[in-house]
């Protein structure tokens, strides 16, 4: 029986080695990564968009939102990866951090290679308060109750591009849909990028009704709330899926570094969805 059950699983695993490129023609070979970020950016911009018109909030200044957010969350990313995941490397070569090198053994032009998901998220943040402040000139809490709609749909496309790139790798796994990630090793793993990028999405769809189809976004803070517990919740329970990605989880042992780092998300959104609404 035993035998019988390793055979079905080698048979049934995926295989999974696709080319990190879209297509290639000469020099040209544009990436399925920054591809689904330029698609979730975009799409993400309409949503906003719409949502401005029915809020009657003027879209003049969505093209420096949408500038912003790009910026915030990149930066956010990358600064997130190198503190929260890779500072013991990261503090001796601080130039690496913005600079898409690498310049041990060898100098070498590399790209950015790690972005952190939460780092990314407090880059979003800062860039919100920023534009709320300056430009919309409202409070941000309105705009928290509407940007989580576009940035879990992001982060749905961003993990398919993680899922193409073969990183942000599962555990070791012998259920029928494993994944054989041939550019790390041989062995069947959980597809959690996959999962990760499903749970997003029916985050998306929920989120997505919540705003339409009911009077949730004149409670304020609610959709934040709501928004804060379902991503983080999410990220959290996958967190025991994926291989470890090192950071302080090494030091502190009881969670993984993307676990410890989404309890106080989780918290601050149970709060907005338990506080007393502000009387009007």
């Amino acid at each position: 029986m035993m035998i019988l059950k390793m055979l079905s699983t080698l048979l049934l695993v995926v295989h999974w080695n696709p080319d990190p490129a879209i297509f290639r023609i000469g020099s040209i070979a544009p990436l399925w990564y920054s591809t689904t970020y330029l698609a979730g950016f975009l799409i993400g911009y309409y949503i906003v968009y719409r949502m401005f018109r029915r809020d009657g909030v003027p879209t003049d200044s969505l093209d420096l939102l949408l500038l912003l957010l790009i910026l915030g969350t990149i930066l956010g990313a990358r600064l997130g990866h190198c503190l929260f995941y890779d500072w013991d490397y990261y503090k001796d070569h601080l130039i690496e951090i913005l600079l898409p090198i690498r310049t041990e053994p060898t100098f070498e032009f590399i790209g950015f290679m790690g972005l952190a998901s939460h780092g990314g998220g407090i880059g979003v943040l800062i860039a919100q308060w920023y534009y709320c402040k300056k430009v919309i000139k409202k409070p941000l809490i309105w705009l928290l109750d509407r940007i989580g709609v576009p940035v879990i749909l992001v982060g749905c496309l961003i993990r398919l591009g993680n899922l193409m790139n073969s990183e942000i790798i599962g555990l070791p796994t012998d259920v029928s849909w494993a994944f054989v990630f041939e550019q790390v090793d041989q062995i069947p793993r959980h597809p959690v990028q996959l999962y990760e990028s499903i749970a997003y999405f029916l985050i998306f769809l929920l989120l997505s009704f919540l705003y339409w189809r009911t009077n949730i976004r004149h409670q304020t803070g609610r959709l934040f709330g709501v928004f804060t517990v379902l991503l983080w919740g999410a990220r959290f329970g996958l967190e025991y899926f994926k291989r470890d990605m090192g950071g302080i989880e090494n030091a502190l042992g009881i969670f993984s570094t993307g676990q410890w780092l989404s309890i106080p998300l989780i918290m601050v959104g149970l709060y907005f969805i338990l506080r007393p609404l502000p009387r009007a």
